[in-house]
Formats: structure tokens, C-alpha cells, sequence
């Protein structure tokens, strides 16, 4: 069975005759996916293969950027731009539509920022990002920039979009990888994904963030949210999903284990899952928080 009801509430987000389809396999490890509505695009990476992909339904699969830093977590801003976690390239970078790439931050309190991970846009600009150390050291993933960790604990990060400036807006989240926004913006999801939690932060109107407050516990490592406030993760069978209140009210399941999610098609009704060497597509009833 493609997915397991533990609450009524699940049924009406995703139906019981949901199927699973593999749009792309054949890679390395595949993460970040991201909908690029403006073309109709599916884009994600492969980090250990060090390529961006696209993929367009009906035509298939084509590279769109390689190589890409061994780029990890993508999004969109407002204007269309492709921003993206440069997990060992050391870097936060956004590439505009015409093609040319600008390095938006390498350093904070002059030394060179971690890993990033995972990354999200706010609606006023803002860019907000899981800082790790992860991508020092893992074999085929390694940056070949510079391996000296300067920060031994994973953060959130913030550049603010008035002052151009890269601050540490939580040192709470622990092993932090995937983060999404609540529908009002007013509540920043974290995962830990080693401890296996879902962190909850008040948001505040300059951008910081509260402390952390758990919100769901034996989940995996990347979150995203639908209109509704409901949260979905990579974990258990592939994914599981959340009520707002945190309570676990089903799963659907994957065949390879889920590493990120991304909302897309015109209707944003389709979840995309990339998993182990695969992207996968799953159409539901819900509908996702639009990127860019």
C-alpha cells in the first residue's frame, strides 16, 4: 500500500489510491529538489555528482547546471533567481535568470561559513539557511575549497536582504538540515535530523528567531509545509505527515528512503521526493506553499 491513514484528517490530504512514480533515476544521491513554476520545471541535484538536473514532463530529464559546487538545497526568490545552499562549495550563491552567478555569502565574523544545507526565502527577502559541517568530510562530497572547520556546531543563518549581512539567528537546532516556513510565515521548522526532531521557532518581526520548542519526534531529515499548515517530512515509510499541532496522521510510502520534498506543478498539488538515486512524484489532494 502506497500510503497508511492513522487519522481521517490524512485522507484528505492525500488519497487512498496515491501512486508513487520514479520520474529520474540513475544518480548518486539526490537532494534539493525545487519547482521552478516560471518554466514548468522540476530542478534538483545530485550532490556527489555535482550537477544541478532539470526535468520537464513529457521531455524527461536534462542537465542544467554542472558542475554546481556539489550544490545542495535550492530555492527560488521573487525574482525568479535560483538560490542555493553551496554545501562544499562553503557558499550561499544566486544565479539570475540570465545565467551569471553572484556569491551572496562566504564569511561570517570573517572566517568561512560551514556547510549549508538546506534553504528557504522569506517573502521579504530574507534568506534563511541550515548551517552544518558535514560537507568536510564525507567521502565524494567533500569540498575541495577548504576543509579547516572554523564552527563546530550547526546553526541557522540569516542574510538580511536591506543590509546584505549574514548573522546567526539560532545555535538550537542541532544537527540542523531541512527548514520551511508555516503558511504565515510566523513559525521557521527545523530538522534535526540526527536526534530525529522537528524543532519549531517563533519567527519575530525582525527576522530572529525564539527558542527552540520540539514539535514532532522520529522524523528524518527535510520538512515542508501545505496551505494548511500541515507538515510534511522524509522519514518512516518515505514521508510522513503532520497536523499543525504535531500529531503524526500518516505516512506514504517511498521505495528508497526520502532525503528532501518539494511542492510543484501549475496547481502545486504534485510533492516531488528525492531518494537515494531517484526522484519521485506523488499527486494529492493538497496544496503546497508556492516558491518564488
Amino acid at each position: 500500500m502506497a500510503s497508511e491513514a492513522l487519522s481521517s484528517r490524512f485522507r484528505d490530504l492525500v488519497p487512498e489510491d496515491v501512486v508513487v512514480e520514479r520520474i529520474s533515476d540513475g544518480h548518486l544521491f539526490t537532494e534539493g529538489p525545487v519547482w521552478d513554476a516560471r518554466s514548468g520545471a522540476l530542478l534538483w541535484v545530485d550532490i556527489a555528482g555535482d550537477t544541478i538536473w532539470r526535468h520537464v514532463a513529457g521531455v524527461g530529464r536534462s542537465v542544467d547546471q554542472r558542475p554546481s559546487g556539489k550544490a545542495n538545497g535550492l530555492t527560488f526568490d521573487r525574482q525568479g533567481r535560483l538560490v542555493v545552499a553551496g554545501w562544499t562549495s562553503r557558499c550561499v550563491w544566486r544565479r539570475s535568470r540570465d545565467g551569471s552567478i553572484e556569491r551572496l555569502v562566504t564569511l561570517h565574523d570573517g572566517v568561512r561559513i560551514g556547510t549549508p544545507n538546506d534553504i528557504v526565502v522569506k517573502s521579504d527577502g530574507a534568506i534563511y539557511w541550515t548551517d552544518g559541517t558535514s560537507g568536510t568530510r564525507h567521502a565524494g562530497f567533500e569540498t575541495a575549497e577548504d576543509l579547516q572547520v572554523y564552527r563546530k556546531e550547526s546553526v541557522v543563518m540569516r542574510l538580511d536582504p536591506l543590509t546584505g549581512e549574514a548573522a546567526i539567528v539560532t545555535a538550537e537546532a542541532g544537527s540542523c538540515n531541512g527548514l520551511a516556513f508555516s503558511p504565515d510565515e510566523s513559525i521557521l521548522y527545523v530538522n534535526d535530523s540526527s536526534a530525529r526532531v522537528i524543532n519549531a521557532f517563533e519567527v519575530r518581526r525582525d527576522g530572529s528567531l525564539g527558542p527552540a520548542r520540539p514539535f514532532a519526534e522520529r522524523t528524518g531529515s527535510a520538512t515542508k509545509v501545505d496551505r494548511g499548515g500541515n507538515v510534511f517530512s522524509t522519514g518512516g515509510p518515505g514521508v510522513q505527515v503532520f497536523d499543525p499541532a504535531g500529531r503524526l496522521i500518516g505516512g506514504i510510502a517511498v521505495p528508497e528512503k526520502g532525503s528532501n520534498l518539494a511542492w510543484g506543478d501549475a496547481d502545486w498539488r504534485t510533492l516531488f521526493v528525492t531518494a537515494g538515486t531517484s526522484v519521485y512524484r506523488v499527486r494529492l489532494a493538497t496544496q503546497g506553499l508556492p516558491v518564488g
